[in-house]
């Protein structure tokens, strides 16, 4: 097979992709890989034919706007920066397709669903976490303030929501993709998010069933394969002095992923926690951190894969992304999840529903966060849920495996070609 995989948006969203993809590679099958420019380093390391989208510097532009964090304005700006690719993408994938062309794409792939619908090209949706199924009977979590209360019934909970898609999410998408869809000769959708953006072939939770179990009000083709764990350790060069650092003393790991706003504020107030708890810690971003004790008790990294530095670890705060979760999960590592945007609420939910963590809401003081690290450090319960659910994440790659087994299932059952 030819597979077209692409993936928008943060190393979160990327990542499981890119793990996939070199499994579909190993046994033998052509990979292009359509994603933002920043991940053109890991991604011809791979060895793929990669389809840059933009530039790394409107990458990092993007991600570093607070709009894009904030609850209240991350969709509309969100899709603002989908929208504006739009034609790129299609233009990328279309050109790249060919007589053996399968595709793979991530939630906001919509030009590859788009080229499914005017050439007949088979493709794949893979959601990265629960959170992005449209679902009434889920109830995902979302910011506090919010969500419904649970006793709403599930028929008045569908028509709230397809009330809320109309309203907002339709009127918000529909101008741009319309205006492409009649371009392209196809006509106007709507219900864009709870019925078009799946694929009509296949849908792959890139999850396990019981982080998120099948819903019954999911597209029926769902397939839920574990997580495809991929952090870009086969390609980190050894570190002396982390590696010294983690042999002294299991340290708290801090990432605040893709970007933090207040970096300064997020900082201070996790140094101050280490002081309480009286631990030693790493912090992981790309962010300036501000002045740190010089005491030798922080070690700072840019970035240091997750599969490589937990396994030492005693504990991580993180924002809450589905992949830093995943991994912390494998890792068997005591989470304290600080969420503040998308998904990021309904994932640390989630962990913390199955007692492997704790969630403080963001901004998180000090005092909060060392209080947090207390109880997770201390509890003989969440150590006990740690373990247990780290040894249900199957070993080696076997969540890509079963992702790239739909991939030529698919192949072998669907008829099609390029116009």
């Amino acid at each position: 097979m030819h597979v077209i995989i692409t993936a928008i948006g943060s190393a979160g969203d990327v990542h499981p992709f890119i793990g996939i993809g070199r499994t579909l590679a190993a046994r033998g099958h052509r990979i292009t890989f359509c994603a933002s420019a920043a991940f053109a380093p890991v991604i011809e390391r791979c060895g793929f034919k990669f389809l840059p989208l933009g530039t790394a510097e409107e990458y990092r532009t993007i991600m570093a706007d607070p709009a894009l964090w904030h609850p209240r304005t991350s969709l509309p700006t969100l899709w603002k920066s989908v929208a504006g690719t739009l034609r790129e993408q299609y233009r990328l994938l279309e050109q790249a397709c060919d007589d053996d062309t399968v595709m793979l794409g991530s939630l906001w792939a919509f030009s590859a669903r788009l080229l499914q619908e005017k050439h007949g090209i088979p493709l794949i949706t893979g959601q990265v976490t629960p959170f992005a199924i449209w679902s009434p009977l889920a109830r995902p979590t979302h910011p506090p303030g919010t969500n419904l209360p649970a006793f709403v019934p599930y028929p008045l909970r569908r028509l709230l929501l397809g009330v809320i898609e109309h309203t907002f999410l339709d009127r918000l998408m529909k101008p741009e993709l319309n205006a492409f869809r009649r371009e392209l000769g196809l006509p106007p959708v709507k219900r864009i998010i709870s019925q078009w953006i799946s694929s009509p072939d296949r849908v792959l939770g890139l999850f396990p069933d019981w982080f998120a179990p099948i819903q019954q009000d999911w597209p029926a083709q769902t397939v839920l394969t574990g997580f495809p764990l991929f952090d870009e350790s086969s390609f980190q060069e050894p570190d002396a002095e982390l590696e010294d650092f983690l042999s002294e003393a299991s340290p708290v790991v801090f990432t605040p992923g893709s970007t933090t706003v207040n970096s300064e504020q997020y900082f201070s107030a996790a140094a101050q926690a280490l002081k309480l708890v009286g631990r030693r810690g790493v912090f992981l971003t790309s962010q300036p951190v501000g002045p740190l004790p010089s005491d030798g008790r922080i070690l700072v990294r840019r970035y240091v894969p997750m599969s490589r530095i937990l396994p030492h670890s005693s504990a991580l705060v993180h924002h809450g992304g589905i992949g830093t979760t995943a991994l912390a999960i494998t890792a068997g590592v005591p989470q304290v999840a600080t969420p503040f945007a998308h998904d990021q609420f309904d994932n640390a939910t989630r962990m913390e529903r199955m007692g492997c963590g704790l969630q403080v809401l963001a901004p998180a003081s000090a005092e909060s966060l060392a209080a947090a690290l207390d109880k997770v450090l201390s509890s003989h319960d969440i150590r006990a849920s740690c373990e247990r659910y780290s040894k249900l994440i199957a070993s080696g790659d076997s969540a890509s495996e079963a992702a790239a087994l739909q991939v030529e299932a698919l192949a072998r059952t669907h008829k099609y070609r390029v116009a």
